[in-house]
């Protein structure tokens, strides 16, 4: 696993153990950074959430790319271990903060991300609960891009969500949502 482009371009990312995530391979990432970048022209200065974070790949990549700031939020130990480790290795703490915590138990937002990241397991159904969630919290705002990872076969529906594009990658599917 490696950063696609940006400051980081190439360089490698430690994942937890094979059965603590999946981590999003890498041409998955390229297809849906090039899908987010036709849409918002630059990650310059802002502000990401990344849901479900295994590595931190998501997030990492949005940063190389010139966002301002990342949340990752991850409750698995190894996958905790991952993170901490690709944050120091990029020397990114400063621009990084890690949330070890379930996405289902965040409060309300301080303010509005700019995009939101989501990569929950497959066939869950979590990443649909955990938009609704955030939705209802203050999370997500009218400038709010957000992607969500599921596995080619699932449908995603979040009421107050409307979907601007679906992208089939292999065994995964890319969706991009705004507000409706």
């Amino acid at each position: 696993m490696r950063i696609i482009a940006g400051d980081w371009r190439g360089r490698k990312l430690v994942a937890p153990p094979e059965d603590a995530t999946r981590p999003t391979a890498d041409r998955t990432r390229e297809t849906l950074f090039s899908m987010l970048t036709s849409r918002l022209g630059s990650f310059e200065d802002l502000r990401v959430a990344d849901l479900f974070a295994g590595s931190g790949a998501l997030g990492l990549e949005a940063l190389s790319r010139g966002a301002a700031h990342c949340l990752f939020i991850e409750h698995d130990r190894a996958a905790l271990d991952a993170i901490k480790a690709n944050i120091q290795t990029l020397d990114a703490r400063t621009r990084s903060r890690i949330d070890a915590s379930s996405v289902t138990r965040l409060g309300p937002a301080k303010e509005e991300y700019d995009l939101i990241l989501a990569d929950p397991p497959y066939h869950t159904g979590a990443g649909a609960v955990a938009l609704d969630r955030l939705l209802r919290l203050g999370w997500i705002g009218e400038a709010t891009w957000i992607a969500l990872e599921t596995a080619a076969n699932e449908d995603v529906a979040v009421k107050g969500l409307s979907i601007e594009k679906e992208r089939r990658v292999g065994k995964a599917k890319l969706t991009l949502l705004r507000l409706a």
